[in-house]
C-alpha cells in the first residue's frame, strides 16, 4: 500500500528532524526532503506541519492507548481492576514519552510544545474509554458519582502529569503521595470504603 508506506515515511522523517534539530527550526521542506518525497506530497497526507506532529504522537502511543480503551467492553472485570489497568496503559505512555523526548536534544520551548501535544492526546483519548468504565460501576452500584465524564478527565490529568513528570517536577516520593492523596479522593467522593482502592496505586 504505497498510501500508507509514504504517509509512515513522513512521520519517521520527522522523528529524526526531532532528535536533529529543534521543531521550530524544522519545515515541511525538511521534512520532505529527509522523507525523500516532494513537498506538494506531504500535503496529500497533512494539512500542516502541526498535523505531522500530532499524527506521530498518536503512532508512538498508540499499542498502550488501545489496550486502555479495549478495558471499557470486557464488563467481565470489575470496575476498579479496570481502572488500575488503565491507570497502567496511563503509566506505560508516559515512560514511552519520557524515552522519546530524552533521546533529542531538544530545547525548553519544544519540549513545552510536545509535552502540550501529549497531554492533550493522553486525556482525550482515554477519557471516554475511563468514562465508560466508571459509567458501568455507577450502574452496578460499585461507584457512586453523578459526574463520570468529569471525574474521568480530573484522574487522568492527575495521572498524566505526575506520570510525565514535565510541568511541576517532583521527587518519586512526592509522585507517589499524589497518587495516594488522588486515591483517598476518589474513595471518598465515589463512596468507596477507604482502602478499597489501594490496589489502584501502580507505583
Amino acid at each position: 500500500m504505497p498510501e500508507i508506506n509514504k504517509s509512515e515515511k513522513i512521520l519517521d522523517a520527522l522523528q529524526q528532524l526531532l532528535e536533529e534539530k529543534n521543531i521550530q527550526h524544522i519545515s515541511v521542506s525538511d521534512i520532505a526532503a529527509k522523507a525523500g518525497i516532494g513537498k506538494g506530497s506531504i500535503y496529500y497526507y497533512y494539512s500542516s506541519k502541526d498535523a505531522i506532529v500530532d499524527a506521530l504522537i498518536r503512532r508512538s502511543y498508540e499499542k498502550p492507548l488501545q489496550t486502555a480503551k479495549a478495558l471499557a467492553t470486557q464488563t467481565n472485570i470489575s470496575s476498579f481492576t479496570r481502572m488500575a489497568m488503565l491507570f497502567q496503559a496511563c503509566q506505560n505512555s508516559s515512560a514511552i514519552f519520557l524515552r522519546q523526548k530524552h533521546k533529542a536534544s531538544t530545547s525548553a520551548q519544544d519540549l513545552a510544545f510536545l509535552h502540550q501535544k501529549y497531554l492533550n492526546y493522553v486525556v482525550s483519548e482515554l477519557k471516554p474509554a475511563l468514562t465508560e468504565i466508571i459509567s458501568q460501576g455507577i450502574a452496578c452500584g460499585e461507584i457512586h458519582f453523578d459526574y463520570p465524564s468529569a471525574l474521568a478527565e480530573i484522574v487522568l490529568i492527575v495521572l498524566a502529569v505526575k506520570f510525565d513528570n514535565s510541568l511541576i517536577p517532583s521527587t518519586p516520593e512526592e509522585t507517589i503521595d499524589t497518587i495516594k492523596g488522588l486515591i483517598s479522593l476518589l474513595e471518598k467522593g465515589t463512596g468507596v470504603s477507604a482502602g478499597t482502592l489501594d490496589y489502584l496505586s501502580i507505583l
